[in-house]
């Protein structure tokens, strides 16, 4: 009977001490408790970032981004500035890193870019005004195309323009390029696929996608511009890893897009 109660002493001692250490363990795994950063972000961008009704800025990066920090245990301070504005405080040292759907390419690395894991896939593609009679690449010789400055549509619409023959003007942001399309002043306009599908449907816009004009997809990332702020890419490629194997990534992309 002594011997019973030994064991089951040992074994209830044995019970607690791997709670303790799956407690601690736990514990270590927030490696951004007590960290502050700073994070910009581009404007317009949806489904990726927006501001809804109610001021809020939200959408798949936002949501990411939060899950990610929650996981990790840090905070952030969001800067909702714009692409150009975004990349700016970045280099100038005051944002430590930006997402804002920033597709990972080794241009842009070879320019002093730094990304984290890609967290989702995007093509590029066009959209044209609802009644156009723009149906292919081929359609656009002699038109005007409108792209939103520095980005992977803008290379792409650049690269076609040489083989097409068409006119590329650039703006700032996707809403000023979507109103130019509506408003005549451009014929189409290139976008990430994702982006533009979502804001013709859910923005009411008077625009239409024309299918099979996207590029080779290439992956979004979180980037720094300096080497000094790894320890932000490194918490969000920790904190990502962790947010796909809970099913909380997925949760998020089903919430916009309607896909895993």
């Amino acid at each position: 009977m002594k011997n019973l109660k030994k064991v089951l002493i040992l074994l209830l001692v044995v019970v607690l001490s791997a709670g303790v250490l799956a407690a601690c363990a736990g514990k270590a795994e927030k490696t951004g408790e007590g960290k502050k950063f700073v994070v910009a972000t581009d404007k317009g961008f949806s489904p990726f970032e927006f501001e809804d009704e109610k001021g809020n800025i939200v959408g798949i990066d936002m949501e990411i981004l939060q899950a990610i920090a929650e996981d990790q245990g840090f905070t952030y301070d969001l800067h909702y500035v714009g692409w150009d504005a975004a990349i700016a405080e970045c280099q100038a040292g005051q944002a430590d890193g930006m997402i804002a759907g920033a597709s990972i390419t080794d241009e842009r690395k070879e320019n002093g870019w730094i990304f984290s894991e890609g967290y989702y896939d995007a093509t590029q593609g066009m959209a044209v005004k609802a009644d156009s009679d723009i149906a292919s690449l081929q359609d656009l010789k002699g038109k005007t195309v409108v792209v939103k400055n520095g980005t992977m549509s803008d290379q792409y619409a650049t690269e076609l323009s040489e083989k097409i023959g068409f006119k590329v003007t650039r703006v700032s942001t996707s809403p000023d390029m979507y109103q130019q399309v509506t408003g005549g002043q451009a014929d189409a306009c290139f976008d990430d696929t994702p982006i533009l599908k979502y804001s013709i449907k859910d923005g009411d816009l008077d625009m239409k996608y024309v299918e099979g004009t996207e590029n080779a997809p290439a992956a979004y990332g979180m980037a720094i511009f300096s080497e000094d702020k790894q320890e932000l890419i490194d918490l969000f490629n920790t904190g990502l890893a962790h947010i796909k194997t809970n099913g909380k990534y997925d949760e998020i992309i089903a919430k916009y897009l309607g896909e895993e």
